[in-house]
């Protein structure tokens, strides 16, 4: 049964800096040898998450890029602004307003503090129920 996981931010350090969160699942994605998506909302959202994967950890590395390049498959994150097809991929990071379309074992929905998103957040958790995902939610 697939998964989707809703990460409602909450900790200080996440609702300065709400792509910081974004980081720490890549990064897990990454350690798990997990192919993963980050579907942002726009391309602006984009580049700021490519930016920071470089800098967020001094320790490590994410093999990480914008979609659209000849390399993208095997690339083990792979940040798609809107607009740009890309084939599934096991694990998905969703920061869009609606469900993610495709097939995926598990999807990550990161859902900032702000009243507006979370309201978004409950449309999305009764469409991914609808379509058979087993749902939780975490603290953030």
């Amino acid at each position: 049964m697939p998964r989707a996981d809703f990460y409602l931010i909450d900790k200080p350090r996440f609702r300065e800096q709400p792509l910081l969160l974004v980081c720490e699942l890549a990064k897990r994605a990454f350690a798990a040898q997990q192919p993963t998506l980050v579907l942002a909302r726009d391309f602006a959202q984009a580049e700021a998450i490519d930016e920071l994967l470089w800098d967020f950890d001094e320790d490590g590395f994410i093999t990480h890029q914008l979609a659209g390049d000849d390399d993208d498959h095997v690339t083990a994150v792979l940040i798609v602004p809107p607009g740009v097809e890309t084939p599934d991929r096991p694990m998905l990071i969703n920061l869009r307003e609606e469900c993610a379309p495709g097939r995926y074992d598990r999807v990550l929905e990161v859902v900032a503090a702000d009243p507006a998103e979370r309201e978004g957040s409950r449309t999305r958790w009764t469409e991914y129920k609808r379509r058979g995902f087993d749902v939780t939610k975490h603290d953030m």
